[in-house]
């Protein structure tokens, strides 16, 4: 049987003796973070397949958060200026010697830090865990390009967007954004990455060259374009992708390859998407797309378009070509217009640009499916085969990107 509790007098104490000093609140909690960190790893090292997935996905969620907290955080420890106290000549330093950061890394993280405290909406996607680290670093790049208040205007849009899309898209996203808003702004910060441009070339040092270097992102597309696309010149070519572009690149800088001293002959392909109003300068009008999606300015465009081939996608008259019998092979036009509607292969959480997939009928041309946009998705490489000769089958999502669905397994024995 319990005994009854016994009264006792209250005692009034001080505030200070009545909690845990702060200091040891802090370790407390430290301590505890600590200890289901390694719990948590231990549970990720004895996952295995689809638990082990899962498992990194909430890794990856649990790190976000983290951030979001050291965001908070880094705002009021930035306006304090306690790091002034500690030695440091400004935040950045700090963060450098202190927290073991890059310059880069530090300089983005209190960018963020500043810029989060005028977007409200953003901030709290963050803390709550609805949106990743790499997709506020893209709100706040954009917030300091063109302004807190232009961003919190279209907030609720962006931050629906950044739920579909990775970072890399978004950050094209974003970067229309960016140019519908202030084109002058962005047309500066192009103009600032190419005044940084460089290429160093080094002394021979045992038999090898190295070359270093920026490159604008027009000139890096360029460059891109020119030395891509690795394909074996027969059976004996065992070179790999990387020596394939460094043999490709020499060959352009040889006279008899790079085209006739004035300039004329064939170049290096650049595809730029752009719209009629991109190409007039009309106000508000979007940047130009390369291919990889980074976005240009318009007045960039308007520059290269004027020694350019130009291919119209204005609507169904584009497509007027397209072949409306069965058929194996897509008409140009056709797949010109599918790049633009697919910006690469469809599959879900596949980013493989369209230069890297083929035209896949939904259903297949020998059983009457036509070769027209509305029969037709890119897939690349990979997820063809697993379509055709694996056998998975395919389920259009709401976001418009396809599922590829396991196939069932067969009954019978092997």
């Amino acid at each position: 049987m319990v005994p009854p509790l016994r009264q006792t007098a209250v005692k009034t104490i001080p505030h200070d003796a009545s909690m845990p000093a702060t200091g040891d609140r802090i370790e407390t909690s430290r301590a505890r973070l600590m200890a289901a960190i390694d719990d948590y790893a231990a549970t990720v090292r004895s996952a295995e397949g689809s638990s082990l997935g899962e498992r990194l996905i909430h890794t990856r969620e649990a790190k976000d958060r983290l951030e979001a907290i050291f965001a908070e955080g880094l705002r009021r420890f930035d306006k304090s200026g306690e790091y002034a106290a500690d030695g440091a000549i400004d935040l950045v330093a700090w963060l450098r010697s202190r927290c073991k950061l890059s310059g880069s890394a530090a300089a983005e993280r209190v960018g963020i830090a500043r810029q989060l405290e005028h977007l409200p909406q953003t901030e709290k996607a963050f803390a709550s865990g609805h949106l990743a680290y790499q997709h506020v670093a893209v709100m706040a790049g954009t917030a300091e390009h063109v302004g807190a208040q232009a961003v919190q205007k279209a907030e609720g849009s962006l931050l629906r967007l950044a739920e579909t899309m990775d970072p890399g898209q978004f950050t094209g996203v974003a970067k229309t954004f960016e140019h519908r808003v202030d084109a002058q702004a962005a047309l500066a910060e192009a103009n600032r990455a190419h005044q940084r441009r460089y290429l160093t070339i080094s002394e021979p040092l045992d038999g090898i060259v190295r070359l270093d270097g920026l490159l604008d992102a027009e000139a890096g597309a360029i460059v891109r374009n020119a030395v891509s696309g690795y394909r074996p010149t027969g059976k004996d070519d065992d070179r790999t992708p990387g020596q394939h572009r460094a043999d490709r690149l020499v060959e352009l800088c040889q006279p008899r390859a790079a085209g006739s001293a004035d300039g004329a002959g064939p170049r290096p392909h650049l595809i730029i998407r752009a719209s009629v109003d991109t190409l007039t300068g009309a106000p508000g009008s979007p940047g130009g797309e390369l291919d990889g999606g980074t976005i240009i300015p318009a007045e960039t465009v308007r520059r290269i378009a004027c020694d350019a081939a130009i291919s119209r996608i204005i609507g169904k008259g584009e497509l007027d070509a397209e072949i409306t019998r069965a058929s194996r092979s897509t008409p140009a036009a056709t797949r010109r217009a599918l790049a633009l509607r697919d910006r690469g292969c469809v599959a879900e959480h596949c980013t493989r640009p369209p230069q890297w997939t083929d035209s896949h009928h939904v259903k297949h041309w020998i059983d009457q499916g036509p070769t027209t946009m509305s029969n037709l998705i890119l897939l690349c490489r990979p997820h063809h085969r697993k379509v055709h000769e694996d056998g998975w089958g395919l389920q259009r999502l709401t976001t418009g990107r396809w599922a590829l669905i396991r196939p069932i397994p067969s009954s019978r024995s092997a």
